[in-house]
């Protein structure tokens, strides 16, 4: 006769990635308590570390839950393409804990794995995104085909993180502003 264990509450999952999220978004990485996390999810710290070894574990699956789904739309408007791709990013980063999510990832301290997870799977694939229709829009020679792509990629987004910075909120228009702006920088004609 087999004696049944525990039942696994299937639900700790999502609140612990929950709680580490607003923990690693609010206080950073060196902050992050596992413990306080356990907590505040209604579990045990052993139970993290049944499903997640170590913080550093906890944290890239915080990170995980961000990435972007590629979906590889591409148009005959590269411009269209560009505006939605940049007002998708502003709906992302301005959701609650992203900006400070941003930041806790640029800290020296915050563990390189969960950093290099963060640029792999947040990252990397808008950046892949943007450049994919800058250089759709170079082959139909709507933008020189000498431009420097790799700054205008990295002003899409770099425009959004500085204005944060000033305290300058974004107006509602900023990624049809930007979007205008880089396309004029890499030389093609933003429609009005």
């Amino acid at each position: 006769m087999s004696v049944a264990g525990r039942s696994r509450d299937t639900d700790i999952d999502t609140r612990v990635l929950r709680v580490a999220g607003r923990q690693l978004s609010r206080a950073g990485y060196d902050a992050m308590s596992l413990a306080a996390i356990a907590a505040e999810a209604g579990t045990t710290r052993q139970a993290l570390y049944r499903r997640w070894a170590t913080k550093a574990e906890l944290a890239a699956a915080v990170v995980a839950q961000l990435a972007d789904e590629e979906t590889g739309r591409s148009s005959a408007d590269p411009f269209g393409d560009l505006v939605r791709e940049l007002a998708d990013f502003q709906r992302g980063v301005s959701c609650t804990g992203r900006l400070s999510l941003v930041g806790t990832m640029l800290q020296d301290t915050t563990d390189g794995d969960v950093r290099a997870q963060y640029r792999a799977r947040v990252v990397a694939p808008r950046r892949r995104r943007v450049r994919a229709i800058l250089d759709r829009a170079a082959e139909l020679k709507m933008i020189d085909a000498d431009a420097d792509l790799e700054v205008a990629v990295t002003m899409t987004t770099g425009s959004w993180y500085g204005r944060a910075l000033a305290g300058d909120p974004p107006p509602a228009d900023w990624a049809a502003r930007t979007a205008a702006l880089v396309w004029r920088a890499v030389g093609g004609t933003a429609p009005s």
